[in-house]
């Protein structure tokens, strides 16, 4: 699992005083960093090897100025050339909102998925739920 924790800016919110929708996916790409690291340690954007194919957000409870939150990810489904990243905000000890993006590991040279290596699919095994590394 990767954790970041930050305080959400002010502009984050919005007229009803609360972190606004639109924010959430923003703070899960930062939160992915980690991730991407896995792939490309550099992050240099010459030689990047990922494309985000769908991304879906729930929310469960408002998220508020002022207070802390943590990101927490995790490499929830692993396959040939895609896996799932799992994510959620917490607040105030209280899961705020989740998601996942599936991201897949993409050569843009050929413009086509290519496989994940066996080494780097254990690494990302590694970052699953603790409820999965068991099964």
């Amino acid at each position: 699992m990767f954790s970041d924790e930050f305080y959400p800016r002010f502009s984050d919110t919005d007229a009803l005083g609360h972190i606004n929708n639109t924010c959430i996916p923003v703070w899960f790409e930062g939160a992915r960093e980690g991730v991407f690291k896995l792939f490309t340690p550099d992050l240099d954007l010459q030689n990047w090897p990922l494309i985000l194919a769908k991304i879906d957000v729930h929310f469960h409870a408002q998220i508020y100025y002022g207070e802390k939150v943590e990101i927490r990810t995790f490499v929830s489904r692993i396959g040939n050339s895609s896996f799932d990243v799992y994510q959620e905000v917490w607040q105030q000890g209280e899961c705020k909102a989740s998601g996942t993006a599936v991201m897949v590991h993409f050569c843009y040279q050929k413009q086509g998925a290519v496989a994940i290596d066996d080494n780097l699919k254990q690494i990302l095994l590694s970052h699953a739920p603790t409820h999965q590394k068991n099964s």
